[in-house]
């Protein structure tokens, strides 16, 4: 099963990084440093930018809103004053990643209006055949699905990237046979594709739990911190959008 070491590595490094800056972040602000405060600021925003275009380009295939109406430089903008305003809050440099995270999700629930999502899909997952399911992959990415509709060029184009993978899905030992034959039939960008578009029709809080885990590589427990659930809620969203994917993998890619 394929993994991408480099991208793993990045994002361990970008939490590190994010980390230490917490230090430097508050020796500045104390000495009214405003202007070296935001250029540091600005060195931790590339994945949080990331994160908002995510969020925003979900919202928009929903129809919540028209494309171009925010970009993420808005959130990004408010996200500044809030670091400067509030980094006090921290309690510690161990703390300072979640919390932007926290803020950038609060930041965005107060302008993403939560989705009644298909309850209809969800109940019948079990229902639809491979060309159903092939039938509404073709309408999601004809629709524009997977693709960042307003995203500006990064810097570093790994964190242009969703760690979709089979490992995040199938854990179970029963489950090895159909690992097996997904993993030689498709290609990552098949597997990656068929994931977001399953996740597109899942509830907002289920999508967004499984996401923060799968591309953030945020603990469960860390991920119940930012969306102020109990860890016990934060379990059962994660396994259940496991479960409709291991389900929509199943019955769209049969063993025969």
């Amino acid at each position: 099963m394929k993994t991408n070491a480099s991208y793993y590595q990045n994002k361990r490094e970008y939490r590190l990084f994010v980390t230490k800056t917490y230090s430097n972040l508050i020796k500045l602000k104390k000495e009214g440093e405003q202007t070296s405060f935001n250029e540091l600021v600005l060195k931790i925003m590339p994945q949080i930018k990331m994160y908002i275009n995510e969020r925003l380009n979900t919202a928009i295939k929903k129809g919540h809103f028209s494309k171009g109406k925010y970009k993420a430089d808005d959130f990004i903008d408010q996200l500044f004053i809030e670091i400067y305003d509030n980094i006090e809050d921290v309690e510690n440099e161990k703390y300072f990643y979640l919390w932007l995270f926290k803020k950038t999700n609060e930041l965005l629930e107060d302008t993403i209006v939560e989705e009644e999502f298909d309850e209809l899909f969800f109940k019948n997952i079990d229902d639809y055949s491979k060309p159903e399911w092939d039938e509404m992959q073709e309408k999601y990415s004809t629709d524009g699905g997977g693709d960042l509709l307003m995203i500006e060029e990064l810097d570093d184009m790994s964190y242009n990237h969703n760690d979709y993978t089979l490992n995040h899905v199938f854990i179970e030992d029963n489950e090895k046979a159909l690992i097996e034959k997904i993993d030689k039939d498709l290609s990552v960008e098949e597997i990656e594709n068929h994931v977001t578009m399953v996740l597109h029709n899942l509830p907002l809080a289920m999508r967004n739990v499984f996401e923060l885990f799968t591309n953030q590589h945020l603990e469960l427990k860390e991920i119940a911190q930012i969306r102020n659930n109990t860890l016990e809620e934060v379990k059962q969203l994660f396994n259940d959008a496991k479960k409709a994917l291991q389900v929509s993998f199943f019955y769209r890619y049969p063993i025969k």
